[in-house]
């Protein structure tokens, strides 16, 4: 049915958006470890530094948690476990008998584009490329760790499929930003991001049905990001367009610093 949640357990789906996620927010380390990949990008985002499993039913054993541990403490970076259900049932627990905290618990929700929904919004500029300036403005918005625009460049750039980095400008002033990245039918939409004394007044919601209709353009029939389940208003928000969680990820992070 159009529009409705799907299974939890439906690994097909989970595997479809993981690697188009893996694709649209590109690392610039992977490591293939028996069903799990391994990603690092010098700590920027967790999405982009955390080992995630990709086949149903992967597990995890002391031995191979031990080596990852190890891959991540080599790149000064927190060994954090990124568990999409795909993982079989003992290794959350397995983790949290490690020590390994649980944290961030995520969404990942999808909505069909309605057929003929394709009007990119006139006061919403798009680019195919990233720009310096886009970058700058987008991470100075974000701030706190996630405001290193040099790093945010480097994986932006690395983006192979089709995308657009659209920004939101009100009187000639950019004030809010967002990536949408096409492939295989979805349009992924990331970094939606707007001025913190503008948030609340429906910016956000506006690049969001930008960068959708540029995916309909593009031949997407369905729209996926993520959000904080903590982020209550973000969620209302994303539920009141149409959106509904696909299936959920946590983290396990180890506490402390890594390196």
């Amino acid at each position: 049915m159009a529009g409705a949640a799907r299974p939890m357990n439906d690994h097909s789906l989970i595997i479809g958006l993981e690697s188009r996620l893996l694709n649209a927010w590109p690392s610039f380390d992977y490591q293939a470890y028996d069903g799990w990949i391994l990603r690092l990008a010098n700590g920027y985002s967790k999405r982009a530094n955390s080992a995630t499993p990709f086949l149903p039913n992967a597990s995890l054993d002391e031995e191979l948690i031990d080596y990852m541990v190890a891959r991540f403490v080599e790149a000064n970076v927190r060994p954090t476990f990124r568990l999409n259900g795909l993982q079989t049932a003992d290794v959350d627990e397995r983790l949290k008998m490690r020590g390994f905290r649980d944290i961030e618990p995520t969404h990942v929700l999808v909505v069909p584009i309605k057929t003929g929904d394709c009007e990119v919004d006139p006061e919403i500029t798009l680019e195919p490329h990233a720009s310096k300036r886009w970058v700058r403005e987008a991470a100075e918005a974000y701030g706190g760790d996630k405001a290193d625009d040099a790093t945010l460049m480097q994986i932006v750039s690395r983006i192979r499929p089709k995308a657009a980095f659209a920004t939101l400008n009100l009187d000639e002033k950019p004030v809010a930003w967002g990536l949408g990245v096409v492939e295989r039918g979805y349009v992924g939409l990331y970094d939606i991001v707007v001025l913190p004394d503008l948030r609340g007044i429906g910016l956000g919601r506006r690049v969001v049905a930008s960068l959708m209709a540029w995916g309909c353009q593009e031949g997407a029939h369905s729209a996926y990001l993520q959000v904080r389940e903590e982020n209550e208003v973000a969620l209302s928000l994303y539920k009141t367009v149409g959106f509904e969680t696909a299936y959920r990820y946590t983290h396990r992070v180890m506490p402390g610093r890594s390196a």
